[in-house]
């Protein structure tokens, strides 16, 4: 509530416009801007300039009251405290709140834990979930995540994915599983055993990392379960690590069988055998196009078009040359008889093929240079291996096989000479991989297209991740917290309820007619914003929210508020 509040200074009264809210069950002033002296009030209130609002403090609202609203069905504050002791649990802000605090940051602008508080200064935080700036230092960040080791955190995850699963059941009969990697800037001599060194998916391999692993359903695309592990540690042998925990969430609903699908990079021999192991659990993934040559270079005409929602929309729009295509077969995988699929999608190969054209002409020229330095035994040209070493470089650098053009370097008489020429056989073999995929399944009752349609899928986990290292929202990255890997999985929990929050809110407007993504309603709503007035000759300030324009109106009613006379109110 607001007030107007006197104070002396020096004899003479200066009067203040407070705001208050109950911190911690207390009252505590969370807002104070100055008005004057007595006769400057006087003068107010005597109308003079004709002004009807003396001052105006606006503050941003909209996303931070919707973060707010996600939070309500789910209380993370209160599941992070329900595992701490009673000592633990003193304190205001709750280790909890911080939490909050946290994930509500990361969902709409993230910042450092240095420069939340002043994030939070320019919000409406006192009139959504009042709370002392002043608490929301990153030392105080340090000291409260200090009481969270891995087994609470594990125990609060727990609890809140299946919250979550309340909240959101699903009914699909397959899930998803990925792995992806986060570099830090860890000194090399501080200890730890989840930042290692590794390669590192955004190519940092002189920086220790850290691993994460993520299980994401089907049908809501809301993640289902997520691990952090060493940085060092290869994905294939992650997913043998983590295998009865997968197994256990990936049974938890009542469906007769489950399908976990994965990339090429985790179907080792013995994830495939643990797989196998189960009679509830099924598998589809991706294999190498390369130990399966024969596969690839199937002639076309066996290729038939699949029935996909894109393959729909395309042919409505007269494109049949760009209908995704597959053909099916049977193959001795990993010990027992599988299904495989090849699927040859059109566009791709198009793209993949003018990349292609380019590199060649890139390496038609350095060949060609080569030759004529050879040939003219310029100075660092004459020694074959050396030559030969360069080529092999070359075709790494841009990413090519080494046997597209057949160099021979010989000698006539005692000078080098080098000869090149396309190895045509070779490039049409290159070629034929473009836009071409494997994909292996033990389902043996699933028709072609719903293999297809799985593999497909498999981009509801790769936009997790994807989400998670945009810098505008989430912003899993840079992982500033140097000196304690216990804050790096506290800093990694936050990032992934603010994925399934985010995720619940998409679920929540498309459930209501609004199909946007979540980054456009954040971004729409931080633009709505809370205003305090202090109206001439008045002695209350009062709180008004700005109009909402129509795509904030749209978003608001999805949810079932509005805003009228400038007060956020629920619709009838």
């Amino acid at each position: 509530m607001a007030h107007i509040h006197k104070k002396m200074k020096k004899g003479r009264p200066y009067y203040y416009l407070r705001e208050t809210a109950r911190v911690d069950g207390k009252p505590k002033v969370v807002n104070q801007v100055y008005l004057g002296s007595p006769e400057r009030l006087l003068a107010l209130a005597q109308g003079v300039g004709g002004r009807e609002v003396e001052r105006i403090q606006v503050q941003e609202f909209g996303s931070l009251w919707l973060a707010e609203l996600l939070d309500r069905e789910i209380d993370i504050a209160g599941l992070v405290d329900s595992v701490l002791s009673p000592a633990q649990r003193k304190g205001a802000p709750s280790v909890g709140d911080y939490f909050f605090y946290a994930i509500a940051n990361r969902m709409v602008a993230p910042r450092s834990k240095r420069a939340l508080g002043e994030w939070y200064r320019t919000t409406a935080i006192q009139q959504i979930r009042p709370v002392a700036i002043e608490a929301l230092s990153s030392r105080a960040y340090w000291k409260q995540w200090e009481k969270m080791d891995s087994a609470k955190l594990a125990a609060v995850a727990n609890l809140f994915f299946r919250k979550l699963a309340e909240l959101e059941p699903s009914s699909a009969d397959a899930v998803m599983f990925d792995t992806t990697n986060y570099h830090t800037f860890m000194a090399g001599n501080t200890a730890s055993e989840l930042a290692q060194r590794g390669r590192n998916k955004g190519g940092r391999n002189w920086l220790r990392q850290v691993g994460v692993a993520l299980l994401v359903a089907r049908d809501n695309r809301l993640p289902l379960f997520y691990r952090e592990y060493e940085g060092n540690r290869h994905d294939s042998k992650v997913f043998l690590k983590l295998a009865d925990e997968l197994f256990k969430v990936a049974g938890r609903g009542g469906q007769g069988t489950m399908t976990i699908v994965f990339d090429k990079g985790i179907n080792a021999e013995e994830n495939i055998a643990a797989i196998d192991a189960h009679d509830r659990l099924h598998f589809v993934t991706s294999y190498s196009p390369h130990y399966a040559e024969e596969l690839i270079h199937v002639d076309r005409k066996h290729f038939q078009v699949v029935d996909t929602a894109k393959n729909r929309q395309l042919k409505a729009k007269g494109r049949d040359d760009d209908l995704l295509l597959a053909w099916s077969a049977s193959r001795e995988l990993w010990g027992r008889e599988r299904r495989v699929v090849v699927t040859y999608n059109p566009r791709t190969a198009t793209r993949q093929r003018y990349a292609f054209e380019q590199k060649m002409l890139r390496l038609e020229e350095e060949v060609h240079l080569m030759r004529h330095k050879v040939n003219n035994q310029v100075a660092q040209w004459r020694n074959p291996n050396t030559v030969k070493e360069r080529y092999l470089n070359l075709c790494r650098e841009l990413h090519l096989p080494d046997d597209l053009y057949q160099v021979e370097l010989f000698r006539d008489g005692k000078r080098l000479r080098m000869n090149c020429r396309k190895n045509h056989y070779r490039i049409g073999r290159h070629i034929d991989y473009f836009g071409k995929n494997i994909l292996v399944t033990d389902h043996p009752d699933w028709s072609t297209d719903e293999i297809v349609q799985a593999g497909l899928d498999r981009y509801v986990v790769e936009q997790s991740f994807r989400q998670s290292k945009d810098h505008e929202m989430v912003a899993m990255l840079p992982l500033r917290h140097i000196d304690c890997i216990g804050k790096i999985r506290c800093h990694i929990f936050t990032c992934v309820v603010a994925l399934a929050y985010l995720r619940l809110l998409e679920i929540r407007l498309a459930r209501n007619g609004l199909k946007i993504s979540a980054a456009e309603a954040m971004e729409s709503l931080r633009t709505l914003h809370s205003c305090l007035l202090w109206p001439v000759g008045g002695r209350k300030a009062e709180r008004r929210l700005e109009e909402p324009n129509e795509k904030q109106a749209a978003i608001l009613k999805a949810l079932g508020y509005k805003v009228a006379g400038g007060v956020l109110q629920a619709e009838q």
